[in-house]
């Protein structure tokens, strides 16, 4: 390689200007997605309609897996996640990465409404909880139960945070 001093004047300032080109491009499409997806997040989360989604853990064939296994959100929207399990063996929803990218307002089960960081929800046979949430950070996350020897048997999912344009 040469040294700096021994490249023509010329030839530096046009890989100078070209440099410049591609940071400055780069710049503008961060702040273009990064404007979209803040503006699909700005006022109080809270007061979004819900969009309710049901997902099954297992089934009455106690088959294991998740009904449906590939979810899709949409970053900025509130969703009710309806969980329920028909099966006869107790199953876990976990997705972490997916919780640790999302403003949870609150899990109830039961009688009970819990609220803060949730990483895993555990139903047991004929249990049902809903998940109310806001998705903050598009990405494509891992579900799987985390009981012994489900996740192996296909007890698996996806779930997919998408932006959404501002006028959606």
């Amino acid at each position: 390689m040469l040294p700096f001093h021994s490249i023509p004047r010329s030839l530096a300032r046009h890989y100078l200007h070209l440099s410049l080109s591609v940071l400055i491009s780069l710049m503008i499409w961060f702040g273009i997605t990064w404007t979209s997806t803040a503006a699909n997040l700005s006022g109080d989360l809270s007061r979004q309609p819900l969009i309710e989604v049901k997902v099954s853990l297992g089934n009455g064939a106690n088959e294991l897996k998740f009904f449906p296994n590939d979810v899709e959100f949409s970053a900025g929207k509130r969703y009710k996640l309806v969980l329920n399990n028909p099966s006869a063996s107790k199953h876990y929803f976990t997705a972490k990465d997916f919780a640790d990218n999302i403003w949870s307002q609150k899990v109830e089960a039961g009688n009970v409404e819990v609220k803060g960081a949730i990483h895993e929800l555990e139903l047991k046979p004929a249990a049902q909880a809903e998940w109310v949430f806001v998705p903050i950070k598009p990405g494509t996350y891992e579900l799987h139960c985390s009981v012994p020897g489900h996740s192996e048997a296909g007890m698996v999912g996806k779930l997919t945070v998408a932006v959404q344009p501002n006028d959606a």
